[in-house]
């Protein structure tokens, strides 16, 4: 089996962490192949970032040569996961549902811990368009950018740490969604630190994924992503 995860930015650093924690939960057999757009924002933190993300790795996917048997999306609240479900023909899963629909099999209610505030709301469209807003008690935000995480992963640790904390604390969330790709690391501090499970997005996407292409499932093309009609569509960087 072989599972194309896409990260959203261009950060290539990002992608071989993600890569690697996609990894570390893979079924033998599975290859997983990290996959960096060509083009794009080295962070996505905002709405003009995540659209022209979701254009990018729409044109990275779809530029892959081999064969492969899923793709996920490794953006937390990135727009971009309807479109490749109408291009592709595999599952594709996306690391914010992933996270969210895990964590409701652990706790009565979840809290999400992102990034920069300006985050925040997006992740919450996200939760909602897919039905998983009820169970959220809270999306937090740490007040560092994505490539903090790297750059500073001290302040990064206690940041979130602290987010955790109140969200367990105040929000009475029972369990922890890490909201950011490149956060898969820090999985084990926190859960030191609040006792509750700790939810990474892109470690639940493989196992979400690895399910799915077992079973011999994909996504539906009756309707909503049904194959995107033949047309002429102009100055589209790349072919569909």
């Amino acid at each position: 089996m072989r599972i194309l995860v896409a990260n959203v930015n261009t950060t290539e650093s990002m992608t071989e962490a993600i890569a690697a924690s996609a990894r570390s939960v893979a079924s033998p057999g599975t290859e997983i192949v990290g996959i960096t757009p060509r083009f794009g924002a080295d962070s996505c933190e905002g709405n003009f970032e995540s659209y022209l993300a979701a254009i990018a790795v729409m044109d990275a996917i779809l530029a892959y040569p081999e064969p492969y048997d899923a793709v996920i999306q490794a953006g937390y609240g990135e727009h971009g996961r309807e479109g490749l479900q109408e291009l592709l023909e595999v599952p594709v899963v996306d690391i914010t549902e992933a996270a969210a629909s895990t964590a409701m099999y652990l706790g009565h209610r979840f809290s999400v811990v992102t990034t920069l505030d300006r985050t925040v709301p997006l992740i919450e469209d996200r939760l909602k368009l897919a039905g998983l807003d009820a169970r959220c008690a809270s999306v937090r935000a740490s007040g560092l950018g994505v490539l903090e995480l790297e750059s500073d992963p001290v302040r990064a640790v206690e940041a979130i740490v602290e987010q955790s904390r109140l969200a367990v604390a105040d929000d009475k969330a029972e369990v922890i969604c890490l909201g950011c790709g490149g956060m898969a690391e820090l999985e084990e501090q926190v859960r030191a630190a609040t006792g509750v499970p700790i939810v990474d997005g892109v470690r639940s996407a493989v196992t979400i994924a690895e399910g799915l292409v077992r079973m011999g499932l994909s996504t539906s093309k009756v309707r909503t992503y049904a194959t995107p009609r033949e047309k002429k569509v102009t100055g589209w960087p790349f072919k569909i």
